[in-house]
């Protein structure tokens, strides 16, 4: 068999959009429809520059920070979650606030207010800077301890070694977790584990999939953006996986055709920010290149959805019954 005629391309499925990044970007598409642009997002509503870029042409402004929302309009907070005082601010300049918080997140925020409430430390694993981190830590800024990996645990100092919990950033690599989750239980043998696990189960799908991709394939192309902590991941977890080679990029363009040297097995997937479009795109792209023969591979199916905002729903509800409300209520 010819180079040319063995190429392929191995389609990880799941892939793609989760259940809370579609929720988190219907939300300011329905914003932007029940009440008209401009509609302040604070932060990316979700990490993907096309996303970002889609819903700045509908006619949402995306801030980095509460104070550059004019006092009185309308700001959706991000998937990623805020901290309370995020919440504070919005309130003290008469924001009308949509949070699109994802669930998930939404929950380990809850852990750590539970958690903080009955005086335990809370080890956070997570890095250093990402949102959902900050919005995080931002619940019980003086019980949080961050540990980015297994070399922070030697350094860690708590009040109270037998009353430890710890917790986690959603869109960690489930292996590196746990390899810090065991450096953490061998310093602190009585540390408490959440009483689930925080890993979502779109990036745990996702990181299995590219698992199962990874070791059959000579390259791994992500598609997703720099700044997306599960994308990143993926790279990484399908170089551990076997790959020779894999590669992180926001759009087909960006592939370089010297990755395709010696190649006849190119994986692809996506992180879970990224619309399909643009896998599509990078499947035309390979296409003509030669790598016509796709194969899905299944790992696992999704079919969990989440409602939108409290917030949207009351508005879309009074708009559907005829009394129409114009806009959210102040936070």
């Amino acid at each position: 068999m010819t180079a040319e005629t063995s190429r392929r391309v191995l389609l990880a499925a799941p892939r793609g959009y989760c259940a809370g990044v579609d929720r988190a970007v219907i939300t300011v598409e329905k914003a932007l429809e029940q009440y008209g642009s401009p509609i302040y997002v604070r932060k990316q509503i979700v990490h993907n520059k096309y996303v970002v870029q889609t819903l700045e042409k509908k006619g949402a402004i995306f801030v980095d920070e509460t104070q550059e929302v004019p006092e009185g309009a309308i700001v959706i907070f991000s998937a990623h979650g805020v901290a309370p005082v995020v919440h504070e601010e919005a309130a003290g300049r008469s924001l009308a606030s949509i949070d699109a918080t994802c669930p998930l997140v939404t929950k380990v925020h809850k852990e750590a207010q539970r958690f903080a409430g009955e005086d335990y430390d809370i080890l956070l694993i997570g890095h250093e800077g990402h949102e959902e981190v900050v919005g995080t830590m931002g619940e019980a800024p003086d019980r949080i301890h961050l540990v980015d990996g297994p070399q922070d645990v030697p350094g860690l100092r708590v009040r109270d070694e037998n009353k430890l919990v710890w917790l986690s950033q959603t869109t960690l690599s489930v292996d590196e977790t746990m390899e810090t989750v065991d450096a953490l239980k061998e310093r602190f043998p009585t540390l408490v584990s959440p009483p689930s696990d925080d890993i979502c189960y779109a990036t745990q799908n996702r990181q299995v999939a590219v698992k199962q991709i990874g070791a059959d394939a000579d390259l791994v192309i992500v598609v997703g953006s720099k700044n997306s902590s599960n994308s990143v991941r993926l790279v990484e977890v399908a170089l551990q996986a076997g790959a020779r080679d894999a590669h992180l990029v926001d759009f087909a363009d960006e592939i370089d055709e010297a990755w395709l040297e010696g190649v006849s097995t190119v994986g692809v997937t996506s992180g879970a920010s990224v619309p399909e479009v643009l896998v599509d795109g990078v499947l035309e792209w390979l296409a003509g290149h030669g790598y016509e023969d796709v194969e899905i591979v299944t790992s696992a199916r999704e079919s969990i959805q989440f409602s939108l905002p409290k917030e949207l729903r009351r508005d879309l509800r009074a708009e559907a019954a005829g009394t129409g409300a114009a806009a959210p209520r102040t936070s």
